[in-house]
């Protein structure tokens, strides 16, 4: 009798090893493919300085913006802000393409829920948010911002070199900081993970998505690559943690645009990189697990836990919004 107990409680132990051995399944993002039109720019003043084909002051239909941001405010509302600039009827258009981008859009929601802002043109303008003029001393770009909260305050961490910071208690009004960090190399597209209350930092450069870590948002660590692309240049990275891994999202361009339309020159195609340890995504698709439809996509979560990515200027003039689910890898 003994016997049999012993070999019975032998046997429970080795299923169960057995079921902790089993290696955990990479959840791959899938996306329906079936984008809302949430935000199209309204026409503005340029809000300068003038540059070779824009007038400071002057009234601009067509806005076209780029890399952005979505944070849910205090005031129960879900707010966007990223790259604009009027577009630039240049000849070529390649010449003018960038032309401009000295501060964010501010676009705001009228329902509480993200669920709710998924309409056509849902998202109303705002004034826009730290042009030249509000952060003097600063260089002119106002790149690809990322919001946190931290210590009851909004940090706006833009580009691009050097990355800055800017704070707010309300989204509305924004106060500069000054640089945070740069790069000899250049930085590019800065997007925030919080995890293990550390604040991790990517940004793109040459060939290469490079990461920095800080506890305040003051002392950083030195740039590490945690990606190398050789066959493109890495554009707006999103890094996140789910399922116990590490999922890093880049966007691409390679060069390849005839400047005849200015779609062209947001290409949305968007590499999917998996791996457990968030310093290493390896070289070109070593760690490449899919590819997704989206230019500077965000990667987030709505209240109830669902997952979604953005897309802008593709596939419409503007920011749009696709549903993001996790499969099983086969």
């Amino acid at each position: 009798m003994k016997f049999k107990i012993l070999t019975f409680s032998m046997l429970f132990i080795l299923l169960n090893q057995c079921q902790t051995d089993v290696p955990e399944k990479t959840l791959i993002p899938k996306q329906a493919n079936e984008f809302i039109w949430i935000y199209k720019p309204a026409g503005d003043h340029f809000f300068g300085p003038d540059t070779k084909h824009l007038k400071e002051g002057q009234w601009y239909n067509d806005w076209v913006p780029n890399d952005h941001t979505f944070v849910k405010g205090d005031d129960g509302k879900w707010h966007i802000f990223g790259i604009t600039h009027p577009r630039v009827d240049s000849d070529p258009i390649k010449e003018g393409i960038h032309e401009g981008e000295y501060a964010s859009f501010h676009a705001v929601s009228s329902a509480n829920s993200f669920k709710g802002t998924l309409k056509k043109h849902h998202y109303a303008d705002l004034p826009k948010v730290l042009p030249p003029k509000e952060r003097p001393g600063e260089v002119l770009a106002n790149h690809a911002p990322y919001i946190i909260k931290k210590d009851g305050l909004y940090q706006m961490i833009y580009g691009h070199s050097p990355i800055r910071l800017a704070v707010s208690k309300d989204l509305f009004k924004w106060q500069p900081k000054g640089e945070l960090f740069s790069d000899s190399d250049g930085t590019r597209d800065p997007n925030v993970l919080f995890h293990n209350d550390i604040y991790y930092v990517v940004y793109c450069s040459i060939k290469s998505v490079r990461l920095v870590k800080s506890k305040d948002l003051v002392h950083w660590t030195k740039p590490k690559v945690i990606l190398t692309t050789r066959k493109f240049d890495p554009e707006s990275p999103s890094l996140i943690y789910f399922n116990n891994s590490f999922y890093l999202f880049v966007c691409s361009w390679d060069g390849v645009w005839d400047g005849k339309d200015i779609q062209g020159a947001y290409q949305h195609k968007t590499y999917v990189y998996h791996s457990k340890d968030m310093m290493d995504f390896g070289v070109d698709d070593e760690k490449e697990i899919t590819t997704l439809n989206s230019h500077a996509p965000e990667i987030f979560q709505d209240e109830d836990g669902k997952w979604y990515i953005s897309s802008v200027e593709w596939p419409n003039r503007g920011v749009s919004i696709d549903k993001l689910n996790w499969e099983a890898q086969k």
